[in-house]
């Protein structure tokens, strides 16, 4: 089974628009899987969301990417005022429904442990939790369990895609690693505490694409600029087409 994998990343998942413009012509997946921002692009593209329209998205957030600071109530509120990203995904949540397989990773805060969560199961709180950042933005209740970034035990959910029967999997990981030493320690620190430990099958083939370094400054990564958005895309349709023919030969053999 094919699959595309998109990680978590923020506002750098601009990137992962660029890059599926590239491949949507070449690759058909059976399943998709999202971390974060990645499992909102992902229910986009399940739902069938043109390349173009993906990216239009991405140059128009506009206030939603940008935040005011907040004073947080419990310790399950975030210092950023996200009302305006919410309403965004909660249209992108609106305006699709998946028309392939579709999964999101979302981490269950107090046992800290991913748990994912499948198509017919995901209303638009699940994309709300799996892009809560902890500390910075609210945390989500579902089910009587607080849910928080999909991303933060493992940015990359091939090990998700391996649990659903992906054998084969193209992953767009926009983060090569945490952005800023405050955020490294903080999720190398709760991925210490975590039992958690992310496995991908030695079998399982993936093609990765991705920057080989960090695409911008830590705060660009929550904050949102149009420039930036039209760089990233433009360095995820850059680094996809350049293994296009690679990835296009790869699935034909399968």
């Amino acid at each position: 089974m094919n699959c595309l994998v998109l990680s978590a990343g923020g506002m750098y998942g601009a990137y992962q628009a660029g890059a599926w413009k590239a491949l949507a012509d070449v690759f058909q997946p059976d399943l998709i899987v999202g971390a974060s921002i990645g499992a909102v692009n992902g229910w986009a593209i399940a739902g069938g969301c043109d390349p173009e329209e993906l990216i239009q998205r991405w140059l128009n957030l506009n206030h939603g990417g940008r935040f005011h600071w907040k004073f947080p109530r419990t310790p399950f509120t975030g210092f950023l005022d996200t009302a305006r990203l919410q309403e965004i995904i909660r249209d992108t949540y609106e305006s699709f429904q998946p028309k392939i397989n579709f999964a999101l990773v979302a981490t269950d805060l107090l046992k800290l442990r991913p748990r994912v969560f499948h198509a017919g199961e995901i209303g638009c709180q699940h994309l709300l939790a799996t892009t809560a950042i902890v500390g910075l933005f609210d945390q989500v209740r579902i089910g009587g369990r607080v849910y928080s970034d999909g991303g933060l035990l493992s940015a990359l959910p091939l090990w998700a895609a391996a649990e659903l029967g992906a054998t084969r999997a193209i992953a767009i990981d926009v983060l090569p690693q945490t952005p800023g030493m405050v955020a490294r320690t903080f999720v190398g620190a709760m991925r210490v505490l975590s039992p958690f430990r992310a496995s991908v099958p030695s079998q399982m083939e993936v093609i990765r694409v991705g920057p080989r370094r960090l695409l911008g400054a830590p705060l660009e990564c929550i904050h949102w600029s149009r420039q930036n958005a039209e760089n990233w895309i433009a360095a995820g349709e850059r680094d996809a087409a350049a293994i296009k023919h690679t990835i296009a030969n790869c699935f034909e053999r399968k």
